[in-house]
């Protein structure tokens, strides 16, 4: 199996010890990577700042890897590149990753302040290219909802092959990204329910040749509450996801 590219995740932070202020670095996605490797799947993880330069911009090399996660990483992160900076045209890896998934390619985006459309309207995915492939619709304005009472996620679609292996009660989410489901060809495998609407959790899509897969909360926390990491089942549900973009399962 070829190797996972994971955008996003690494966040700064800032390091008190000694009484003085260090630079630092906190990866929201070290257990997801951690039990991806579990199971022998390698993961290139590409902080946001990195992806103007290293985030491949073909379909070509995008054909480098089994499957593409976007986790709190926006859209312009990745629109933005050396060449567009210094006033050239070139490539919108937006839509590139749409053209990779529809030619058969495994595309996964995760919840967070930075995804969707986002905290603010900041991330910026809705009305691209890559929406196009989602099994998800961004609203056009701020998405992000916190629930700290918690959210409980109702299966919807327990036998599908992302669910293998789960029981069917999970611990709760403590805030999503709100997004609209397709009106076809997309299926709803999760949900959570909040002041009386239905907000998708988790949704997949079969896209041309390819699968795109929406999670709309975090791959850890502070969306992902310390019980639902905790949980057996968080590894078991992190493997299928890869596994059934990459044609896996």
């Amino acid at each position: 199996m070829k190797p996972v590219l994971l955008a996003g995740e690494i966040f700064p932070s800032s390091d008190f010890s000694g009484g003085e202020a260090n630079a630092a670095s906190v990866n929201g996605a070290a257990s997801f990577i951690e039990a991806l490797g579990a199971v022998g799947i390698e993961t290139k993880q590409l902080a946001a700042a990195r992806c103007e330069v290293e985030f491949p911009r073909s379909v070509e090399l995008l054909g480098d890897y089994s499957a593409v996660v976007l986790s709190d990483v926006g859209a312009l992160s990745l629109l933005l590149t050396p060449e567009a900076r210094s006033g050239w045209p070139g490539a919108n890896r937006l839509e590139c990753l749409r053209r990779w998934v529809e030619a058969g390619g495994g595309l996964m985006m995760a919840g967070g302040y930075s995804s969707f459309q986002g905290m603010d309207g900041l991330a910026r995915f809705h009305g691209t290219p890559l929406e196009d492939c989602l099994p998800i619709e961004c609203r056009p304005y701020s998405d992000g909802l916190e629930a700290p009472e918690g959210l409980t996620p109702v299966l919807t679609e327990p036998r599908h092959p992302v669910l293998s292996g789960l029981d069917e009660t999970w611990p709760r989410v403590l805030g999503l990204n709100i997004v609209r489901m397709r009106a076809k060809d997309s299926q709803l495998l999760a949900k959570c329910d909040y002041r009386g609407e239905e907000h998708p959790l988790l949704a997949v899509r079969e896209y041309g040749s390819g699968r795109s897969l929406a999670w709309t909360t975090d791959i850890g926390l502070h969306w992902l509450s310390r019980p639902f990491m905790d949980w057996p089942g968080y590894r078991t549900l992190a493997v299928n996801m890869i596994r059934w973009i990459a044609h896996l399962i």
